[in-house]
């Protein structure tokens, strides 16, 4: 075989590497007018590379930033050096179909590049080679970790037949804003909360009818305090709610609204009605307080002091 054949030979061969070669290849001029255009790309765009062969890629593929792509690629031309961009930065170069059934999550295929100078023998750079790398399964992964971290975290805070805060993570806020009263010395109140003869509501009806009934009260919770109060299960039939930058007079005008509430209304679980009250246990931060520990106390001390005088009442702590 002579030195012109193999290299004939050699030639084909790679030309047929980069062509079936498993990542997206494309080779552009200093005008971003595609020159190259392999299988991958080919597959995945449903063009031709003669049909794209000479045309500025840019109106080829709309969905390509002009501006940050040439910036990319000017910086690639004159310094020489490799550029790169990941997923996580831009979920992709050119906007692909994901065919992969094991990620048919994905809208589209996640991408990873890379900017290549291609030095012609004068030493200038005169073409750019972009490398597209298929990294959908690897993005769909991880957002689905991060995801599922999140909704951990989530379910970490929060008491599982109410969705309201647990009684750990509320404590953490309650400490926080004591330390932050500590500081600022702005007027905030504590609300607890008991129903009024839970365990006859459970005797006569059942733990079902009894979920209810807590379901039916933290919805309420839900529904009368603002996006900056902190409510949560304090445990059992007893709740509790941080109203930050509250006065005590601003905090009873509530807890009797969400009383009254409770009060008026009257739950339906299958052929069983079922009314119920609460009793309510106002206490205003002050200097009395050397711990968010006392500060609890003083809420429970009212809510006590409700329950005593007969329940279905708002009771505020006098210190």
């Amino acid at each position: 075989m002579s030195l012109e054949t193999e290299q004939i030979n050699e030639l084909h061969w790679l030309m047929e590497m980069l062509h079936t070669i498993d990542v997206g290849l494309v080779v552009l001029d200093r005008q971003y007018t595609i020159q190259i255009w392999n299988g991958f790309m080919e597959n995945h765009s449903g063009l031709l590379p003669r049909e794209v062969k000479g045309k500025n890629i840019f109106s080829l593929f709309e969905e390509i930033p002009q501006e940050w792509f040439t910036r990319k690629a000017e910086s690639v031309f004159l310094l020489k050096n490799k550029a790169f961009t990941i997923w996580e930065q831009r979920p992709y170069v050119f906007k692909f179909e994901n065919y992969r059934p094991i990620t048919g999550t994905a809208d589209f295929m996640y991408q990873n590049s890379t900017f290549i100078p291609l030095i012609s023998a004068t030493g200038e750079v005169t073409h750019l080679c972009l490398i597209i790398y298929d990294v959908t399964d690897n993005a769909v992964h991880k957002i689905d970790l991060e995801q599922a971290n999140e909704e951990l975290a989530i379910l970490s805070k929060t008491d599982g037949l109410t969705g309201l805060f647990n009684r750990r993570h509320w404590e953490h806020c309650l400490q926080a804003e004591y330390k932050r009263w500590t500081r600022s010395h702005n007027a905030s109140c504590l609300v607890m909360i008991d129903i009024d003869h839970f365990k006859r509501v459970n005797d006569s009806y059942g733990h079902l009818v009894g979920d209810e009934v807590i379901r039916h009260l933290s919805d309420l919770i839900r529904e009368h305090v603002r996006e900056t109060d902190v409510s949560g299960r304090y445990g059992g039939e007893e709740f509790s709610i941080l109203l930050a930058d509250t006065s005590l007079e601003n905090a009873n005008v509530f807890a009797e609204r969400l009383r009254q509430k409770v009060a008026s209304s009257l739950i339906k679980y299958n052929d069983i009605e079922v009314n119920y009250t609460i009793s309510m246990g106002i206490a205003e931060i002050s200097a009395e307080q050397k711990t968010y520990e006392a500060w609890i106390e003083s809420a429970d001390g009212a809510l006590y002091q409700s329950k005593e005088n007969g329940r279905n009442r708002v009771t505020l702590y006098k210190g």
